[in-house]
Parts: C-alpha cells; sequence; structure tokens
C-alpha cells in the first residue's frame, strides 16, 4: 500500500451543493496506520490520536481553509442541533445531525456505513449534515434536520440534499426482525428489502433514506451509490471490519459549510 500522506484527500462532490463548500470523504491522503490506514477522523476509535488530529484537520482544510470543523458524538438517533460555534471534541453533543447559517463552521458527519446526508438552501444560506443510520433513519433524523433549518429561514421547496457513500443493498444482509422493523412502520417499506438466503433478506439503506426525504418534501436529491462496504481501499466500514474478525474500524467524514 502506498504512503498514505503521500496521496491527495479523496473528495466526492454533488452537483445539487456545488454553490457551498462541502465534500463527501474517503481515506485516502491520512496519517493513519495498520487496519485504520488513511484519513480516519474517528475518536471513538483506538487509532493514534494524534493522527486522528491530523486527519481531521486535513480534511477541514481540504474542504473549506480557515474554517472551524464541528462533529458530534453521534449516538444513532434523531435528534439536531443548531449550532452557531464550535465544542470542545470532550464536551460534544449526543446527537445525530447539525444545522447552521453561520459562515466559517464545517459540519462534520462520521460514517463507516451508516448513512451521510448533506442539505444546501442556497437561496437562505443554511447547510445542515445529518447521520442516518437504521434506527435514526426510521426515527426521522432527517426530517428533524429539515424542520431545524427551517428554523434558520430555510425554505423546504428550495433544500438541496446529496446522500453520500454508505453500505449497498448488495452488501446489506438483514434477518426477518430487523425487515418487520420496517413494515411495522409501513408496509410499503417492503420495496427496499430483496429476498436473500433463508430467513434474510438486503435492505437499500440509501434507497430508504432516499424516499424519507422525498416524502418530507425535497424535490433535489442526488444519490452517489457508493458502497463502503465493497470498496475496501476506498471506505472504511463497520460491517466488512466485523467480517474480517479486525479489533476495531475507522470512520470517513462528509463535510459542508458556508464560505464567508
Amino acid at each position: 500500500m502506498p504512503d498514505q500522506t503521500e496521496l491527495a484527500v479523496d473528495v466526492m462532490t454533488s452537483p445539487l451543493l456545488l454553490g457551498t463548500p462541502h465534500g463527501f470523504l474517503g481515506r485516502d491522503g491520512g496519517f493513519s496506520k495498520g487496519i485504520y490506514a488513511g484519513l480516519n477522523v474517528g475518536l471513538g476509535s483506538d487509532d493514534d490520536r494524534e493522527a486522528i488530529l491530523k486527519n481531521r484537520q486535513r480534511a477541514k482544510n481540504t474542504i473549506l481553509k480557515g474554517s472551524e470543523l464541528v462533529t458530534l458524538h453521534q449516538v444513532h438517533s434523531a435528534d439536531v442541533v443548531t449550532v452557531d460555534q464550535t465544542f470542545d471534541i470532550s464536551d460534544r453533543p449526543h446527537a445525530d445531525a447539525m444545522v447552521t447559517s453561520k459562515p466559517g463552521l464545517l459540519l462534520g458527519i462520521l460514517t463507516a456505513d451508516c448513512v451521510p446526508v448533506l442539505f444546501h438552501d442556497a437561496a437562505a444560506r443554511v447547510v445542515g449534515a445529518a447521520h442516518a443510520g437504521w434506527k435514526g433513519a426510521i426515527a426521522g433524523v432527517t426530517d428533524n434536520t429539515l424542520t431545524a433549518m427551517e428554523k434558520l429561514g430555510a425554505q423546504r421547496a428550495n433544500i438541496a440534499c446529496a446522500i453520500g457513500p454508505c453500505i449497498a443493498q448488495d452488501s446489506y444482509e438483514i434477518d426477518a426482525g430487523f425487515r418487520q422493523k420496517f413494515l411495522e412502520v409501513s408496509r410499503d417499506n417492503a420495496e427496499f428489502f430483496l429476498t436473500g438466503k433463508p430467513g434474510h433478506f438486503q435492505f437499500d439503506i440509501e434507497s430508504y433514506v432516499a424516499m424519507r426525504l422525498e416524502q418530507a418534501g425535497v424535490t433535489q436529491i442526488h444519490k452517489l451509490g457508493l458502497d463502503t462496504y465493497a470498496a475496501a481501499d476506498r471506505y472504511y466500514s463497520y460491517r466488512r471490519s466485523c467480517h474480517r474478525g479486525e479489533p476495531g474500524y475507522g470512520r470517513q467524514i462528509s463535510l459542508i459549510g458556508l464560505g464567508e
């Protein structure tokens, strides 16, 4: 494997969000080694802390130099915070989405199979970022993010959303009990599950999150369609790490902010 520090940071962007600094970052171009090799930004991992902090700084500077990075202590909730200042790393709010209208703040969502969603209302100059694992997705984390943006002056009809790298349906095997949780909310959710091996299904969480956004009134939605599990050289994946029996896993970051 090449020296990660010599690689450029891997950044995917969405044409729907090109009016504001943003990016879905991969693992290339970081300071971490071993199973965390690359741009691991997960403070909850057992990676070398100095490497993690250097990775976070490099990620921030790649998207919006001079900005202040804001991240959360993510807990798979539907909770959203409105931010107008940074938090100390040791005092991050327990929540899974953020919104802001303050220039110079860069909102960062960490994932390793879950769904990162970036939001932007160009007219109102309001941005948001959400971490949608299955628990947060079904509980309405994206709906709550839209509501929080509206409180800052955004209009739902003007909000564009991009859904970044996450575990794809081909890689996301679940059991019948998991599927039942979604069917209890709506029988229509059956469309997001394909039959797999006996007693199991394949879940399309990316399309489920897109559907929730569409039902909430968002008309501009971009799915990047990138599978974190399958792209081992490009993205960290919690499920892949478990299947390999590795003792830990890294996290990539998705970022959005407002320039001055």
